[in-house]
């Protein structure tokens, strides 16, 4: 039987999830308007949902697996559990109100706060002893405020542009550090399929964040550079025509690409070259 996964056919999450899909070999030849689309020489079925359903369609075993945003997953109460975090999508479960009426924490005690993650909210206003009211909204929350709805919010934001445009301000604290990730139901049992498919997933993260270097060294100092580019494994070393001169290769982590050539011209590598990595298997 197929692997059956959805993904989100909206919202910020959607044009990433399918990138990614398609760095990993899946949905080649997929439209862009497919809800349903076969991919059966990976034998998987994609469901493209509403990426607030994708959790409880997982939770419910109705699908294997799931990407949508660690917020949507923990907000639904579904019977479903994160595999894997994603690396994008990154955003915050914040509140804010108008800063002349509300500055602390405390200060929510006896307001109204609406939002579009009432679990969630709910759950953390339990934790942290807070009595408030909470006002469920599906959108545009930044406005409940302006509206007279409510005396505060509690939304997931990525710079807080939208709300500071709402004139309000940020509270100290973030309820949930979120981003993407893979769901599937709880205590569901692995299978080869969702073995592959994690690890594709996988190879995509590794190849956005490392690089392969490649340089010249003098022989003498080979050991000296192997401690600058470790390498996942350990570096190749290969020999060069010049028994004086080696060429070393070795995967760098992307953010430290000119950190590391800079060290290494320091001590005396030349002809340092970096290439991206498209695909791995680690």
């Amino acid at each position: 039987m197929a692997l059956r996964v959805a993904l989100p056919n909206k919202g910020q999450l959607a044009e990433p999830a399918r990138a990614m899909l398609l760095e990993a070999g899946y949905l080649q030849g997929a439209g862009q308007r497919d809800l349903v689309v076969q991919d059966p020489i990976n034998d998987v079925e994609f469901f493209f949902l509403r990426p607030k359903d994708i959790a409880l369609y997982v939770g419910e075993g109705t699908l294997d697996l799931g990407l949508t945003g660690r917020d949507m997953l923990l907000d639904s109460g579904a019977e479903a559990e994160e595999l894997l975090a994603l690396g994008f999508g990154a955003s915050s479960f914040r509140l804010a109100a108008p800063a002349e009426r509300i500055r602390v924490l405390a200060d929510l005690n006896g307001t109204r706060i609406a939002t579009a993650y009432p679990g969630l909210l709910e759950s953390w206003l339990s934790r942290v002893n807070i009595r408030a009211r909470v006002v469920r909204l599906d959108g545009a929350v930044e406005n409940a405020v302006a509206l007279g709805v409510a005396d505060a919010v509690a939304d997931v934001v990525a710079t807080g542009t939208t709300l500071r445009r709402a004139g309000l301000v940020p509270l100290d604290g973030v309820i949930l550090e979120s981003e993407a990730v893979l769901v599937r139901r709880r205590q569901a049992p692995q299978s080869v399929t969702i073995e592959t498919f994690l690890r594709r997933l996988n190879s995509v993260m590794v190849a956005r964040s490392y690089v392969l270097m490649d340089y010249d060294i003098p022989t003498g100092l080979v050991d000296q550079a192997c401690g600058i580019t470790p390498g996942f494994e350990s570096p190749t070393v290969a020999a060069l025509h010049d028994p004086q001169w080696s060429a070393i290769r070795a995967m760098v982590p992307k953010g430290e690409v000119h950190r590391v050539m800079d060290d290494l011209y320091q001590i005396g590598a030349r002809g340092i070259l970096v290439t991206d990595i498209h695909a791995c298997r680690l």
